[in-house]
């Protein structure tokens, strides 16, 4: 019955328990009253800060936005009075940023709940969205009668309407899979309760020997690696003369509530495998894993290797982490109240719904996705234009109770696969167990996987390693194909037994090449496989063209 009456309130909470919120605070709060003398510092801080912000006023020196806030970037905002509006909410920022941090005796997981909490509390009052201190909303305004707030009412009253239930306005369903996206030939050569496995048709007429497997996330639809022609990393790989397979996952329902985190790794990933070695045979594979999806790549990888299994010729992770003990912003979910709350909701309702999933990641960047637009769509009047990738990420999937609070647990609060504990069949797996190469890709904006997160995996194996950090974030970092516009990445390689150097000596050694990361890593497998010289390999008999059936589940 508890667990019933966690699931009601986390539907009217959005997933979020309010009992980590609220020890969260009282953590900060008691240890903020204990401290007089730190109130006292913070009170003299915020007289200095406001004679800052009087001599900025006088036109001495400002403060400048952090690195990434381009709220307050058009010329605009550097004349009075709004230059006065930003600089005030800039120290504000700053000292509150200040107060709640750093306090000693606050849990480090509370701390950064209160420190989310401030920022996001503060961007409610950000200059930007108040439509009398923005000069671009009074600017437009001003130029078009207001016609600008009435067209911004209008998709304020569209979108309140789509929220209740009301049909999405036509020729809003752009990009549908296998129409307008997912759209590279190949056909579904295999298919159980879990996955379908798609076989790309070649492009060339001889291929290299070694096909790639790709292993996608579950958390996402595959096609975000197979968007439109133009910038899929699977038609690309193609054009280069690679044989290659994608794993497309099911969209679980209630029925697969019980399915543990596990049969991931062996009725997807090692199924594929094996169906990929029936079709490819006497040659290896160059796996490649993304997001969560490269964390089951490096497990299964890891008990490959501790069981003498051999098919690997090389490991591609992109965005994905192995070490999560600096996880970034997605811990803040993943504290013992919070996930024992998703649990009772995934209780009741067999899995985590993607939309909840989808509100999560829409508040850890909420000033991107929520402010942003509310400043465009509302008070400026400009209206969405549909892209790939936006329909793509409104095409959410869900997650099975067991397997998500088995890899929030074992992952985000445990750390068990860095740690040694992670295990496969009964015995452990350790990464630090596989000697094929690594081709592993960090992105410098990453809010799911942070980039240092991910090249911590230097500590977990000590073999050869090229590392890759390109411009972008968790999904535009990786969609980053040739030709796209002020693209640019670092790369280097790491020789088996060389010494360890940490991620900021690594940015001052690594040069900043521009243009696509893409390019890198088709050497890279080049180099890591025979001459191209054989015909493409024979398909088993078609389940269904790509994209398949599970990719177009609801």
């Amino acid at each position: 019955m508890d667990r019933s009456l966690h699931g009601a309130q986390a539907k009217l909470t959005g997933g979020i328990s309010p009992i980590a919120i609220g020890s969260a605070l009282f953590d900060w709060s008691s240890h903020y009253a204990n401290a007089p003398f730190r109130q006292v510092e913070l009170a003299m801080d915020a007289v200095t800060r406001l004679n800052r912000l009087g001599a900025a006023a006088l036109g001495g020196e400002t403060i400048t936005p952090a690195i990434g806030d381009h709220r307050f970037a058009a010329p605009a905002w550097q004349e009075m009075p709004f230059a006065w509006f930003a600089q005030a909410f800039l120290l504000a920022q700053e000292w509150t940023q200040h107060a709640v941090r750093g306090l000693p005796g606050v849990s480090p997981a509370n701390e950064r709940i209160v420190g989310y909490l401030a920022d996001q509390w503060l961007d409610v009052a950000s200059p930007t969205n108040v439509p009398w201190m923005n000069p671009s909303v009074l600017a437009e305004s001003w130029s078009t009668g207001g016609l600008n707030l009435a067209t911004g009412f209008q998709n304020f009253l569209a979108d309140a309407a789509i929220a209740a239930g009301a049909p999405k306005p036509i020729g809003s369903d752009h990009f549908v899979p296998g129409e307008d996206v997912a759209i590279t030939p190949g056909r579904v050569v295999f298919r159980n309760a879990l996955i379908e496995l798609i076989q790309y048709d070649a492009a060339t007429d001889t291929v290299r020997a070694e096909p790639v497997l790709i292993t996608p996330a579950w958390i996402m639809k595959y096609y975000i690696l197979d968007l439109s022609p133009h910038n899929s990393l699977i038609r690309y790989l193609t054009a280069q003369g690679h044989t290659v397979f994608c794993i497309s996952w099911r969209n679980p329902g209630e029925e697969m509530a019980a399915m543990p985190f596990d049969a991931y790794r062996s009725e997807g990933l090692m199924a594929a495998l094996d169906v990929v070695e029936t079709i490819c045979p006497d040659t290896k594979i160059h796996a490649c894993g993304y997001c969560l999806g490269g964390t089951l790549l490096a497990i299964g990888a890891a008990a490959m290797a501790r069981d003498g299994d051999e098919r690997l010729a090389s490991i591609s992770l992109l965005a994905a982490q192995t070490d999560f003990d600096e996880a970034g912003e997605l811990q803040l979910f993943t504290t013992e109240a919070q996930v024992a709350f998703l649990e009772d909701l995934m209780a009741v309702e067999g899995y985590l719904d993607g939309s909840q999933m989808a509100g999560a990641f829409t508040l850890l960047r909420s000033r991107d996705l929520i402010w942003s637009r509310l400043l465009n769509v509302y008070w400026l009047g400009k209206t969405d234009k549909p892209n790939d990738v936006m329909a793509w990420n409104a095409d959410t999937t869900r997650m099975p109770a067991r397997m998500h609070s088995e890899y929030l647990r074992a992952m985000y609060l445990r750390d068990d696969l860095a740690e040694g504990r992670y295990e496969v069949g009964g015995r452990p797996v350790s990464i630090a167990d596989i000697t094929v190469p690594f081709f592993v890709v960090g992105t410098e904006t990453d809010h799911v996987a942070p980039w240092r997160s991910v090249y911590k995996i230097h500590l977990l194996n000590a073999g050869d390693m090229t590392f890759v950090l390109t411009s972008g974030g968790h999904n535009a970092g990786i969609i980053s194909e040739p030709g796209h516009r002020h693209r640019h990445y670092r790369a280097s390689t790491r020789a088996k037994g060389e010494s360890y150097v940490g991620p900021d000596d690594w940015v001052d050694q690594s040069p900043e090449t521009e243009g696509s990361w893409w390019l890198a890593w088709e050497a890279w497998l080049a180099d890591h496989s025979s001459v191209q010289d054989r015909l493409p390999p024979v398909p088993k008999p078609s389940l269904g063209n790509a994209p398949g059936q599970y990719v177009l589940e609801h």
